[in-house]
């Protein structure tokens, strides 16, 4: 029991000391298998490569200021990762945006995953659906992992209420 308490306490000391990549903002490492973050510049990706993770999950769109799409496809390819973009409007939430990232962040081959947005925000959104639709969790510890990883805002907090109601989980 002893032992267990103390591996246990380890990886949590370990997922807690991992530092933020340089470039990014809202960093927040859930687990082993994902971290959520803001803005994130495209010098940040060999980092992201570094941290080992196998995939990145842009929320961002094109037209934000500072988005860099093509550039952060670019250095992500060029990196070995895997670059996914998954344009998500927070003003205009569709549920579309979201089918396409629960199905890319179920692949296996996606993790272990870097979801960014502008705040991290929209990243934490959609990570509270993820947890609830796929892992099964109750909304209300969904939630406050989404709210530690960046979720604040109540328009997507709502859409996501209204996402899970429309699919039979809320």
């Amino acid at each position: 029991m002893r032992s267990t308490v103390l591996v246990l306490l380890a990886i949590t000391i370990g997922l807690g000391a991992q530092s933020a990549p340089p470039g990014t903002t809202n960093y927040t490492r859930i687990d082993a298998t994902v971290a959520c973050a803001g803005a994130t510049t495209v010098d940040a990706i060999p980092a992201i490569k570094a941290d080992g993770f196998k995939a990145i999950i842009n929320l961002r769109q094109a037209s934000e200021e500072g988005a860099n799409v093509e550039a952060a496809q670019q250095a992500a390819t060029a990196a070995g990762l895997k670059y996914i973009h998954i344009p998500f409007n927070g003003g205009d939430p569709k549920s579309d945006a979201v089918d396409q990232f629960l199905v890319a962040v179920k692949d296996p081959a996606n993790s272990p995953v870097f979801i960014h947005c502008a705040s991290a925000n929209r990243a934490g959104m959609m990570w509270l659906i993820k947890r609830v639709v796929v892992d099964g969790w109750p909304l209300e510890k969904a939630t406050a992992e989404a709210e530690r990883a960046g979720l604040s805002s109540p328009r997507l907090k709502t859409f996501a209420l209204e996402y899970l109601r429309a699919h039979g989980k809320a």
